[in-house]
């Protein structure tokens, strides 16, 4: 998952999307949508990996030599599409409204500084996985990400009101 900024993990640096979105919706801020948000990206349930990795363990003679893609290509989505899932299910859970501009645009020089190089799309290709093992990934985008941001709310919203308000008063 990565780290909350200056809560779990330090205060500067950027963390994986997921992590760097749940950030800015804990913070009430807009979400940044690097280049466009075009990117295409997959997320896979932890749970969903973990029975994977075991499979795996558990059944040396169909693992052993192969390389395996752990991911779950039916939760491909843009980084766009990511940002308005996530605000929407975000307000669900937190009771939150919704932003007035939820997201804004900036470009990856702006955001992660000069050099920066990424894929368009990472898309798993789980043909060896699901051969040798019979392993497909079984949670959906939404149902993941509503899980997550449940957990993070619960954990998290305290602990960024807490940084946030030691950020005013320091001023």
């Amino acid at each position: 998952m990565d780290f909350i900024p200056g809560v779990d993990g330090p205060s500067e640096g950027v963390p994986r999307v997921l992590a760097c979105f749940s950030n800015n919706l804990l913070r009430g801020e807009p979400l940044k949508l690097v280049d466009g948000g075009v990117s295409q990206r997959t997320f896979v349930y932890i749970k969903d990996a973990i029975e994977a990795v075991l499979l795996m363990i558990e059944n040396p003679s169909r693992a052993n030599g192969h390389i395996f893609n752990v991911g779950n290509p039916n939760n491909e989505v843009t980084v766009r599409e990511l940002a308005e899932l996530m605000s929407e299910i975000y307000c669900q859970v937190s009771g939150q409204p919704k932003l007035d501009n939820p997201t804004i645009d900036v470009s990856s020089k702006e955001f992660y500084g000069e050099g920066y190089d990424d894929s368009d799309k990472r898309i798993p290709d789980m043909t060896i996985i699901k051969q040798q093992l019979g392993w497909e990934p079984q949670t959906s985008l939404p149902d993941l990400l509503h899980t997550t941001l449940t957990y993070q709310h619960r954990t998290y919203a305290m602990a960024i009101k807490q940084v946030i308000t030691k950020s005013v008063a320091s001023r």
